[in-house]
């Protein structure tokens, strides 16, 4: 697509404010593929100013009008699904068949999951002699990641579109055409101006711009836990609502009792997707130490058969990151059984996909998030062992289980200090809620659970038509009726 030298700000394409303008790199081959705006905050105040002038007629728009809206964009983003998979294909460096079967195919899905929802739930019920309400929070700050650029636009803006809110967006900058053309469908899909808004910029401009403006009543941020930390403190300052999902590090436990080849191979597949950028990726392999030498010739073998099949990290800084971890692993005493710090091609930034062997739990490698294609193989010696280790970081975003029986899986499961657990495999739910436990965020996106974090409570209490002429006009909350 031809990006836009505007923002979109109540219904149309507008000029920014600020006349900087950010680069867009196709990181395969290095080359500039488009610029837009880089808003600041008058660009923001403009964009919030007009999200809250349209959110009283969008709250009060009934549910079924808003589900049919958001239907209307699930239809768009399908018929434009080639499209999608092309831009982030150029702009992340997404290969083509992992474009369209998850960057793609994945947003779709959860767009219609909301329509559904938007049409279905119970936004009031009776309790007793009280009415409990469902209502929008109000303007949200939506503030997303590169890595999956139009799923984490879509896991924000469609429930808070479903529960009656406007946003205000500011993706990231790696990835703003696939942003511009998420408007692009709001747009064609009929939504009210000002419902959903979008200012391209920078997170340290416009992002912070965003979290800050007293004119908006919540900010979902997905990113790393230290940019959460200054989001939070801000949010809290302002006793604001804020839902934040972020990093990880996430354990692959294989039970004595599991298919090894297939945990293994299934395990380095799930970290070399996406060439390693997703924030839930099984970055730690733990083996019985019974099994342990089998699994890292698995391993290193897997690994080697990805080294034409995944793409670049998105961008410059982020292969120097990678390649400034494979490079402290080796120096902290890992074995690189796989992969290793120099470039594998002239061109773009790629990172080889990387095994370390030998991983012991207080490594960096086995902390920190690394974000690129990088596995660590960690041993154990017993179930107590493994679930040390397993439970032994700041983060508890996700994880898996594999064992013979699912019950003796999912036992394990239960004991790990994280939001989600794949069991022997288990496929993604895009119903189910996504989120993490300790520093992998707070609060949850998708299905029922994601819509929750866009809604507030409020009660009506009608007197009890028992209620004695006598009695008097008010009674404090905890007196008896």
């Amino acid at each position: 697509m031809k990006a836009h030298d505007g923002l979109y700000i109540d219904g149309a394409w507008r000029a920014a404010e600020s006349r900087d303008v950010i680069e867009v790199v196709n990181p395969a081959d290095e080359q500039v593929i488009g610029r837009v705006p880089a808003g600041g905050a008058l660009d923001v105040d403009t964009a919030v100013r007009a999200a809250r002038a349209a959110l009283p007629a969008w709250a009060a728009t009934p549910p079924a009008g808003r589900a049919a809206r958001l239907a209307a964009l699930r239809d768009v983003l399908a018929a434009r699904k080639d499209e999608i998979a092309e831009t982030v294909g150029a702009e992340l460096g997404a290969p083509p068949k992992f474009s369209r079967a998850v960057h793609a195919a994945v947003p779709i899905a959860v767009a219609g999951s909301y329509a559904e929802l938007a049409a279905t739930h119970p936004f009031e019920e009776k309790v007793g002699n009280s009415t409990v309400y469902q209502e929008p929070v109000g303007v949200v700050g939506a503030i997303t990641p590169w890595n999956y650029p139009l799923h984490q636009i879509v896991a924000k803006a469609a429930p808070a579109l479903a529960a009656g809110c406007t946003v205000v967006l500011k993706p990231a900058e790696n990835t703003p055409l696939t942003a511009q053309l998420f408007a692009e469908a709001v747009h064609e899909a009929g939504f009210p101006a000002g419902v959903f808004n979008l200012v391209t910029g920078l997170g340290p401009v416009a992002g912070q711009a965003l979290a800050e403006h007293p004119g908006v009543d919540l900010v979902s941020f997905t990113g790393s836990t230290a940019v959460g930390r200054r989001i939070g403190a801000t949010a809290g300052a302002a006793v604001k609502k804020v839902a934040l999902e972020l990093g990880g590090k996430s354990a692959n436990v294989i039970l004595p009792s599991a298919d090894l080849a297939r945990a293994v191979n299934v395990g380095v597949a799930n970290v070399m997707s996406n060439s390693g950028q997703t924030c839930s990726a099984w970055t730690r392999m733990l083996v019985h130490s019974g099994q342990y030498d089998e699994a890292v010739q698995l391993a290193a073998a897997a690994a080697a058969t990805y080294g034409e099949r995944i793409g670049p990290v998105v961008s410059a800084e982020q292969r120097a990151r990678v390649r400034g971890y494979i490079e402290k692993g080796i120096a902290e005493g890992a074995r690189l059984v796989a992969g290793g710090p120099e470039s594998p091609r002239e061109q773009g930034y790629f990172v080889q996909p990387t095994v370390f062997a030998d991983v012991t739990p207080e490594m960096t490698i086995a902390q920190e998030e690394i974000f690129g294609p990088v596995l660590s193989i960690l041993r154990y010696e017993d179930e107590e062992d493994a679930l040390r280790i397993a439970n032994g970081t700041v983060y508890g975003l996700a994880g898996a289980v594999w064992a013979g029986d699912e019950e003796e899986a999912v036992a394990f499961a239960r004991r790990m200090e994280t939001g989600q657990v794949d069991i022997n495999g288990g496929r993604f739910n895009p119903l189910a809620p996504f989120g993490g436990y300790k520093q992998s965020g707070v609060g949850r996106e998708l299905g029922a659970h994601g819509l929750a974090e866009y809604l507030q409570t409020k009660v009506l209490r009608r007197s009890p038509r028992w209620l004695p002429r006598s009695a008097p006009p008010y009674c404090p909350p905890w007196a008896p009726r």
